[in-house]
């Protein structure tokens, strides 16, 4: 039996962590939440946002989560992911270009403009910069 939990996180592209972590949490569709060893099973959906753990030997980490899926087993965490980036691959100049392109579309409301498209693209730069720890 795994003395931690173990955690995937997994894209369409790549398997971007597979290791035993101490904690994750996650931004689940109805609000964050957090997993330890031990854990209740359950799924639920995820929403744009920052998942943090720490790994096995107490560093935290960060990533950012595009959307998907996370199942939530007593020893092991899966998260499937629409796209995920660790902090350090985080593009900033691209994030803070994507927040600017969509702060200007909201703010133009011109009727060709998908609203709904922008707020999304702003979410998503904003967590990426907030990992990072730029505005």
């Amino acid at each position: 039996m795994a003395k931690e939990l173990f955690l995937e996180v997994v894209t369409p592209q790549s398997a971007i962590v597979s290791e035993e972590v101490q904690i994750v949490v996650a931004p689940g569709s109805e609000g964050e939440f957090g997993a330890l060893k031990g854990h209740t099973t359950f799924l639920t959906s995820l929403k744009v946002g920052t998942l943090r753990y720490k790994d096995a030997n107490g560093k935290e980490r960060f990533l950012f989560i595009n959307g998907g899926f996370a199942e939530v087993l007593p020893n092991k965490v899966t998260i499937l992911a629409e796209s995920a980036e660790r902090r350090q691959n985080i593009d900033v100049e691209r994030a803070k270009n994507a927040k600017n392109r969509a702060e200007k579309r909201l703010a133009d409301k011109a009727a060709d403009t998908d609203l709904a498209r922008a707020e999304v693209a702003l979410r998503r730069a904003v967590h990426r910069l907030s990992i990072k720890g730029s505005s």
